[in-house]
């Protein structure tokens, strides 16, 4: 009696020992042990060979990988809740599924967020590098590393969704006041849980918050929504937070106008062009004007499982014929 052939899944980088073993267990998993990021050549040729697909935000699926003639991909199963790293359109045009991991990474990047609107002001990160960079500490003194009190100041949400309510649950128990823009107002429920007040005017809301935190999916749409111009409407004493996409902001601008001292500074765990990140930025963490994180906000071992637990079923979901829980829909981009 023959064996029926298990689907070939490609894996871009390495994954928790867990979830591999289990990706072994149910499919011929080809694996990224040593976890060196995919050629664009080595992808291609993945493409063209394996039945699923699971990359990460760090590989690019373009069009162009997808329109090969050979390509036998029928399902891109992300590990990542963002998909700005795919052509989705592509994708459903040559009739592939794509599926991703929501839901999953809300309090994590909620935490990192809410650590960074406490660290910036406080001045945190300066603070521990004086005692192991070997500055020197000369005792406590009245006025020295002197930050700023967040209790009572304004808090403006870019981006409403999940992250951003979670966001804005722990900011209010800090004593800020709850301020957004989105697309369109939560349910009035919800706003009355986070006494939150809706900006439908983003420059508006800018030109009055004390702090700033971009929460919103990197899309076509919000692609420099931090525009240069829209910078400069932020108040000097402002701090911006973001933990969302580097893109959705016009990082260069934000580099010259800390450098200039016409925004207060800023906490950043994502970068426009990842993995480099500008060398001004950097100069400007090392004077203390901003706080810098190497995309971390959402990696914790808990929730890197259970996003594998995730592509795991939306995987065995589509072999098995059914529509996988997390499909991505062009009408939700």
């Amino acid at each position: 009696m023959s064996v029926k052939k298990k689907p070939l899944v490609v894996v871009t980088r390495k994954l928790p020992d867990s979830i591999e073993t289990r990706m072994r267990e149910l499919f011929d998993a080809r694996l990224n042990l040593d976890d060196t990021p995919l050629t664009h050549e080595q992808i291609a040729e993945a493409v063209r060979s394996a039945d699923v697909l699971v990359p990460t935000v760090t590989d690019t699926i373009s069009e162009d990988l997808l329109k090969q003639p050979d390509c036998k991909l029928r399902l891109i199963a992300n590990f990542g809740n963002g998909v700005d790293n795919i052509d989705v359109a592509a994708a459903h045009a040559r009739g592939i599924t794509v599926t991703n991991t929501p839901k999953v990474l809300t309090e994590d990047t909620a935490d990192m967020t809410m650590a960074l609107i406490l660290a910036v002001p406080r001045r945190l990160i300066e603070g521990s590098s004086i005692l192991t960079d070997g500055k020197g500490w000369p005792g406590w003194s009245p006025t020295w590393m002197l930050g700023h009190r967040i209790g009572g100041k304004r808090l403006g949400i870019i981006g409403m969704g999940r992250i951003g309510q979670a966001v804005a649950r722990r900011a209010r128990a800090f004593g800020l006041q709850i301020h957004y823009h989105n697309r369109r107002p939560v349910a009035p429920r919800i706003a009355d849980e986070l006494g939150a007040t809706y900006w439908e005017s983003l420059d508006q809301m800018l030109a009055r918050m004390d702090i700033i935190s971009v929460n919103c999916p990197h899309t076509p749409a919000t692609f420099h929504l931090l525009s240069g111009r829209r910078l400069k409407l932020i108040r000097k004493d402002a701090y911006i937070v973001n933990t969302a996409r580097g893109e959705v902001i016009d990082e260069e601008t934000l580099t010259k106008l800390i450098e200039a001292g016409e925004i207060g500074g800023a906490g950043l765990d994502v970068y426009e062009h990842e993995p480099a990140v500008n060398p001004k930025l950097v100069r400007l963490a090392k004077a203390g004007k901003v706080t810098l994180l190497p995309h971390m906000g959402s990696a914790t071992i808990e929730g890197r499982v259970e996003m594998g637990e995730k592509v795991i079923i939306n995987i065995r979901t589509f072999l098995d014929n059914h529509k996988p829980p997390d499909r991505v829909l062009l009408s939700m981009l």
